[in-house]
């Protein structure tokens, strides 16, 4: 089959927003009970957003795709955060990060392709901003965990006005950005059933980068029974209005002894299910047949970890994550301000913001830190790269007063009270890990998170690690190199770089 021509995408004639801004203006409600979330909800209905993550929704609403009256923050919440071993299954709370996921011992033990969604969701940046359960309610075609968790008849808890009810993740969405959640309701948490004995999984995906959104993305799950496949599960993402699982394909697999011709004809059923389309990042043509390989390669590392001895955890779940602090409910009205009070590099601040204005904005213009630069304003560089709490976070996609209570590091923060610069700023001028310097304050923000995280990391690690920012001088390998020297300087060993 030849390639036909890609096809003509029209470039839009609206000029683009300043999206170093929120242009738009909002009422900014923070509940500290669940309860009270599902009243603002239902009484605002389709003027409301649930802001959790931020991380698509302020990228929305720069862009001035999304006009929101009100914005109900899930940040004090209560309850949603965390990952916990229950009879039902895993039970992963809404507000939980992507990272956190990514991470847990179970998770990457139990269910390994829904881990390996969570490594290939967009950056370091977002993976530890984004929620489970904000993922899940954007209702994105592309999502990398919603094909995951439906491979794994994963089921989402839903609170409304009505009470609380329970849905196979699968039947959650209807089409690009729209869920079955009724007005008042929200997401809660999701839960794994037990894998059954003889599980594998995969997931794998195609992106025109690293860190982009999926042209084609897969998560494959088969139960075996000696040589006979006695379960199977096919879902594909951004190749259908919502995520497709591929029963048709499933049902040539089922009861069958496995062989390369069994995963071949299925591979080929799962590409003439799907229902791709032509847009900006891929053709259906391609998509076709990036779904056919996806689905061979994957039903194979499947199989293959499916006869593995189970993998004991390493370690108990993840927990429940820290509670917010305790507090009076807030609703600041769009024309007025709140004084917020946050420590900034060690230092106390109080600082009047209105409801949209940004963290990136406050600390540069208000708190004169000007190391955190100004880059896409929409999340893609890492430029703005901060720390709040000691967790990386995106200062151009926060709003000034979620900061209110919490501590904020910056790279004017990282040298000592003395003066001395710390290991990574001293390593980065010894290798000249920077040419222009723009991106270098985000690429140390990072770094130091990054050495808190993974102790002992390798090469493989750093880039990974580092891989959402963005370097327009392209100076990567000094970077990579830079991080590595400084290793020994804070008491690691530095791994051997390959060549």
């Amino acid at each position: 089959m030849s390639n036909p021509p890609f096809p003509n995408n029209p470039i839009p004639s609206a000029p683009i927003p300043n999206t170093h801004i929120l242009s738009c203006e909002f009422d900014y409600l923070e509940p500290t009970s669940l309860e009270e979330a599902v009243a603002l909800l239902a009484r605002y209905g389709s003027q409301a957003r649930v802001l959790a993550g931020g991380t698509d929704l302020l990228v929305q609403m720069k862009m001035e795709r999304i006009v929101p009256h009100y914005l109900v923050s899930i940040g004090r919440l209560p309850g949603l955060g965390g990952i916990v071993l229950r009879d039902s299954g895993l039970w992963i709370g809404a507000r939980t990060p992507i990272r956190a996921v990514r991470n847990d011992p179970w998770v990457r033990a139990r269910y390994p392709a829904l881990a390996e969604a969570c490594a290939a969701f967009s950056t370091t940046q977002v993976q530890v901003m984004g929620t489970i359960g904000g993922n899940l309610g954007n209702a994105s075609p592309a999502s990398d965990t919603a094909p995951a968790l439906i491979a794994f008849d994963a089921e989402a808890i839903i609170r409304g006005p009505g009470g609380e009810r329970r849905m196979p993740v699968e039947d959650l969405f209807v089409g690009p950005g729209r869920t079955v959640l009724e007005a008042g309701e929200l997401i809660t948490a999701v839960v794994l059933p037990p894998p059954l004995e003889g599980t594998g999984s995969a997931f794998l995906k195609v992106a025109r980068v690293t860190a982009d959104l999926a042209k084609v993305n897969a998560a494959v799950r088969v139960v075996r029974q000696g040589n006979r496949i006695a379960d199977a599960r096919l879902v594909f993402g951004a190749v259908a209005p919502t995520p497709l699982r591929a029963r048709r394909a499933e049902a040539v697999l089922v009861g069958q002894d496995f062989s390369a011709e069994a995963m071949a004809e299925a591979a080929q059923v799962a590409a003439e299910e799907i229902a791709p389309i032509d847009d900006i990042r891929s053709t259906a043509w391609y998509r076709r047949e990036v779904t056919r390989v996806l689905a061979y390669d994957g039903l194979f590392r499947a199989w293959e970890r499916a006869d593995q001895p189970p993998v004991a955890p390493i370690g108990a779940p993840t927990g429940m994550i820290a509670e917010p602090p305790p507090g009076p409910s807030r609703h600041i009205p769009a024309d007025q301000e709140l004084e917020v009070r946050f420590v900034a590099n060690g230092e106390p601040c109080r600082v009047w913001v209105r409801p949209n204005e940004l963290l990136l904005n406050v600390l540069r213009e208000k708190l004169h830190l000007t190391g955190t630069k100004y880059g896409c304003g929409i999340g893609e560089c890492s430029a703005c790269t901060v720390q709040i709490d000691g967790r990386l976070a995106l200062a151009c996609l926060v709003l000034a007063v979620a900061a209110d209570g919490h501590h904020i590091l910056t790279v004017e923060g990282l040298a000592g009270k003395d003066g001395k610069l710390h290991p990574l700023q001293q390593s980065f001028i010894d290798h000249a890990a920077f040419q222009c310097g723009y991106c270098t304050p985000g690429m140390l923000m990072t770094a130091e998170a990054l050495l808190r995280e993974i102790p002992h990391p390798t090469e493989e690690d750093i880039r990974d690690y580092l891989k959402g920012n963005i370097c327009r001088c392209t100076g990567y390998a000094a970077t990579v190199r830079a991080v590595m020297n400084s290793l020994p300087l804070v008491g690691i060993p530095k791994p051997q770089v390959s060549t």
